[in-house]
Protein backbone atom coordinates (compact mmCIF):
# COMPACT_ATOMS: atom_id res chain seq x y z
CA UNK A 1 0.00 0.00 0.00
CA UNK A 2 1.41 3.40 -0.74
CA UNK A 3 1.91 6.20 1.97
CA UNK A 4 0.49 9.76 1.36
CA UNK A 5 4.01 10.51 -0.50
CA UNK A 6 3.07 7.85 -2.55
CA UNK A 7 -0.28 8.83 -3.45
CA UNK A 8 1.18 12.25 -4.44
CA UNK A 9 4.09 10.78 -6.83
CA UNK A 10 1.30 8.71 -8.19
CA UNK A 11 -1.18 11.59 -9.06
CA UNK A 12 2.03 13.72 -10.58
CA UNK A 13 1.30 10.75 -13.57
CA UNK A 14 -1.72 12.83 -14.04
CA UNK A 15 -0.13 15.34 -14.84
CA UNK A 16 0.14 16.94 -19.12
CA UNK A 17 2.65 19.10 -20.13
CA UNK A 18 0.91 22.57 -20.11
CA UNK A 19 -1.23 22.25 -17.48
CA UNK A 20 -2.28 24.48 -15.23
CA UNK A 21 -2.92 22.86 -11.80
CA UNK A 22 -4.77 23.74 -8.23
CA UNK A 23 -3.56 22.02 -5.30
CA UNK A 24 -5.64 21.42 -2.18
CA UNK A 25 -4.90 21.03 1.35
CA UNK A 26 -3.26 18.04 2.53
CA UNK A 27 -2.48 14.97 0.21
CA UNK A 28 -2.71 17.29 -3.05
CA UNK A 29 0.18 19.74 -1.87
CA UNK A 30 2.58 17.11 -2.13
CA UNK A 31 2.13 16.74 -5.66
CA UNK A 32 4.38 19.80 -6.09
CA UNK A 33 7.28 18.02 -5.00
CA UNK A 34 6.49 15.13 -7.74
CA UNK A 35 6.50 17.47 -11.34
CA UNK A 36 8.59 15.09 -13.90
CA UNK A 37 11.64 17.00 -15.17
CA UNK A 38 11.47 18.65 -18.14
CA UNK A 39 7.48 19.26 -17.93
CA UNK A 40 6.35 22.79 -18.15
CA UNK A 41 3.08 22.82 -15.18
CA UNK A 42 2.07 26.01 -13.37
CA UNK A 43 0.95 25.19 -9.81
CA UNK A 44 -1.87 27.52 -8.73
CA UNK A 45 -2.24 28.31 -5.23
CA UNK A 46 -5.54 30.03 -4.70
CA UNK A 47 -4.76 32.57 -2.18
CA UNK A 48 -3.28 33.86 -5.27
CA UNK A 49 -0.22 32.40 -6.65
CA UNK A 50 0.84 31.15 -10.41
CA UNK A 51 3.91 29.59 -10.50
CA UNK A 52 4.37 27.52 -7.35
CA UNK A 53 7.63 25.33 -6.71
CA UNK A 54 8.13 22.47 -4.28
CA UNK A 55 8.20 22.78 -0.65
CA UNK A 56 11.51 24.76 0.33
CA UNK A 57 14.40 22.76 2.24
CA UNK A 58 14.72 23.20 5.84
CA UNK A 59 16.08 27.15 7.13
CA UNK A 60 15.58 27.73 3.91
CA UNK A 61 11.55 28.64 4.31
CA UNK A 62 10.29 32.10 3.80
CA UNK A 63 7.15 32.85 5.67
CA UNK A 64 5.84 35.48 3.22
CA UNK A 65 5.49 32.75 0.64
CA UNK A 66 2.60 30.25 1.84
CA UNK A 67 0.39 27.66 0.05
CA UNK A 68 -3.76 27.95 0.69
CA UNK A 69 -2.69 24.97 3.93
CA UNK A 70 -0.31 27.87 5.22
CA UNK A 71 2.59 26.12 4.25
CA UNK A 72 5.81 27.69 3.50
CA UNK A 73 6.69 27.11 -0.30
CA UNK A 74 8.77 28.33 -3.09
CA UNK A 75 8.21 29.82 -6.19
CA UNK A 76 9.83 29.55 -9.55
CA UNK A 77 10.82 32.26 -12.10
CA UNK A 78 8.17 33.84 -13.83
CA UNK A 79 5.55 33.49 -10.79
CA UNK A 80 2.94 35.80 -10.43
CA UNK A 81 1.16 37.02 -7.21
CA UNK A 82 -1.98 38.51 -6.93
CA UNK A 83 -5.14 39.06 -4.53
CA UNK A 84 -7.56 36.61 -4.07
CA UNK A 85 -10.02 38.17 -6.13
CA UNK A 86 -8.15 37.85 -8.96
CA UNK A 87 -7.23 33.76 -7.96
CA UNK A 88 -10.96 33.05 -8.34
CA UNK A 89 -11.81 34.87 -11.33
CA UNK A 90 -8.90 32.49 -12.87
CA UNK A 91 -11.07 29.64 -11.20
CA UNK A 92 -14.46 30.48 -11.90
CA UNK A 93 -13.43 31.38 -15.50
CA UNK A 94 -12.56 28.03 -15.61
CA UNK A 95 -8.62 28.44 -16.62
CA UNK A 96 -7.34 25.80 -13.98
CA UNK A 97 -7.25 22.29 -16.54
CA UNK A 98 -6.66 20.10 -13.18
CA UNK A 99 -7.86 20.40 -9.74
CA UNK A 100 -6.08 18.11 -6.98
CA UNK A 101 -7.94 17.64 -3.84
CA UNK A 102 -8.43 15.93 -0.46
CA UNK A 103 -11.99 14.46 0.63
CA UNK A 104 -13.36 12.93 3.55
CA UNK A 105 -15.90 10.81 0.95
CA UNK A 106 -16.47 10.28 -2.21
CA UNK A 107 -20.01 8.80 -3.58
CA UNK A 108 -20.06 6.36 -6.77
CA UNK A 109 -21.81 9.18 -8.43
CA UNK A 110 -18.37 11.42 -8.05
CA UNK A 111 -19.91 13.52 -5.11
CA UNK A 112 -17.52 15.17 -2.61
CA UNK A 113 -17.48 16.11 0.90
CA UNK A 114 -14.17 17.89 1.99
CA UNK A 115 -15.33 21.02 3.83
CA UNK A 116 -17.49 19.87 7.15
CA UNK A 117 -17.79 17.15 9.54
CA UNK A 118 -21.06 18.27 11.82
CA UNK A 119 -20.18 19.41 15.30
CA UNK A 120 -16.58 20.06 14.22
CA UNK A 121 -15.56 23.78 14.13
CA UNK A 122 -14.50 24.90 11.29
CA UNK A 123 -12.95 28.62 9.66
CA UNK A 124 -14.69 28.44 6.62
CA UNK A 125 -15.61 26.01 3.49
CA UNK A 126 -12.53 27.79 1.82
CA UNK A 127 -12.36 27.44 -1.85
CA UNK A 128 -13.16 23.76 -2.48
CA UNK A 129 -17.03 25.03 -3.58
CA UNK A 130 -15.77 27.21 -5.57
CA UNK A 131 -13.10 24.86 -7.17
CA UNK A 132 -15.49 22.14 -7.60
CA UNK A 133 -18.39 24.12 -9.40
CA UNK A 134 -15.83 25.56 -11.54
CA UNK A 135 -13.09 22.90 -12.46
CA UNK A 136 -13.39 20.11 -15.79
CA UNK A 137 -11.16 17.22 -13.83
CA UNK A 138 -11.05 16.79 -10.62
CA UNK A 139 -8.75 13.91 -9.01
CA UNK A 140 -9.21 13.22 -5.21
CA UNK A 141 -6.51 12.37 -3.27
CA UNK A 142 -7.18 10.31 -0.29
CA UNK A 143 -7.04 7.40 2.35
CA UNK A 144 -9.66 4.92 1.47
CA UNK A 145 -10.95 4.19 4.75
CA UNK A 146 -11.10 6.60 7.95
CA UNK A 147 -9.26 5.96 11.62
CA UNK A 148 -12.05 3.97 12.21
CA UNK A 149 -11.30 1.72 9.38
CA UNK A 150 -14.86 2.76 7.63
CA UNK A 151 -14.97 3.26 3.90
CA UNK A 152 -14.55 6.59 2.81
CA UNK A 153 -15.81 5.01 -0.93
CA UNK A 154 -19.49 5.20 -0.43
CA UNK A 155 -22.84 4.31 -2.14
CA UNK A 156 -23.94 7.86 -1.25
CA UNK A 157 -21.68 10.65 1.28
CA UNK A 158 -23.10 11.05 4.44
CA UNK A 159 -21.49 14.34 5.01
CA UNK A 160 -22.26 17.93 4.10
CA UNK A 161 -21.57 17.98 -0.22
CA UNK A 162 -19.05 20.05 -1.19
CA UNK A 163 -19.88 19.40 -4.74
CA UNK A 164 -22.38 17.08 -6.75
CA UNK A 165 -21.19 14.83 -9.97
CA UNK A 166 -17.99 16.27 -10.16
CA UNK A 167 -14.74 13.60 -9.49
CA UNK A 168 -13.06 12.13 -12.02
CA UNK A 169 -10.39 10.03 -10.62
CA UNK A 170 -9.59 8.85 -7.03
CA UNK A 171 -6.24 7.82 -5.86
CA UNK A 172 -6.17 5.67 -2.41
CA UNK A 173 -3.32 3.78 -0.42
CA UNK A 174 -5.23 1.19 -2.36
CA UNK A 175 -5.29 2.02 -6.13
CA UNK A 176 -6.80 3.91 -8.65
CA UNK A 177 -10.26 4.60 -9.58
CA UNK A 178 -12.11 5.89 -12.24
CA UNK A 179 -15.98 7.34 -10.76
CA UNK A 180 -18.10 6.71 -14.44
CA UNK A 181 -20.59 8.78 -15.37
CA UNK A 182 -23.52 6.40 -14.84
CA UNK A 183 -22.06 5.87 -11.28
CA UNK A 184 -19.82 3.08 -9.74
CA UNK A 185 -15.64 3.10 -9.03
CA UNK A 186 -13.82 1.25 -11.54
CA UNK A 187 -10.37 0.00 -10.76
CA UNK A 188 -7.92 1.28 -13.22
CA UNK A 189 -4.85 -0.35 -11.24
CA UNK A 190 -4.11 -1.88 -7.71
CA UNK A 191 -0.96 -1.01 -5.98
CA UNK A 192 1.93 -3.38 -5.33
CA UNK A 193 0.50 -5.85 -2.59
CA UNK A 194 -2.98 -5.00 -2.65
CA UNK A 195 -5.60 -7.70 -3.96
CA UNK A 196 -9.26 -6.98 -5.23
CA UNK A 197 -10.48 -8.73 -2.19
CA UNK A 198 -9.20 -6.19 0.13
CA UNK A 199 -10.17 -2.98 -1.94
CA UNK A 200 -13.54 -4.62 -1.88
CA UNK A 201 -13.94 -5.20 1.77
CA UNK A 202 -13.23 -1.62 2.28
CA UNK A 203 -15.28 0.12 -0.67
CA UNK A 204 -19.24 0.37 0.54
CA UNK A 205 -20.16 1.88 -2.99
CA UNK A 206 -20.10 -0.18 -6.46
CA UNK A 207 -16.69 -0.98 -7.43
CA UNK A 208 -16.31 -2.23 -10.86
CA UNK A 209 -13.36 -4.45 -11.78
Amino acid sequence: MLDKFGIAKRIAKEIKDGYYVNLGIGIPTLVANYIPDGMQVVLQSENGLLGMGPFPYEGEEDADYINAGKQTITTLPGSAIFDSAMSFGMIRARKIDLTILGAMEVSENGDIANWKIPGKMVKGMGGAMDLVASAENIIVAMQHVNKHGESKLLKECSLPLTGVRCVKKIVTEFGVFDVLPEGGFKVVELHEGVSIDTVKQYTNGKLIY
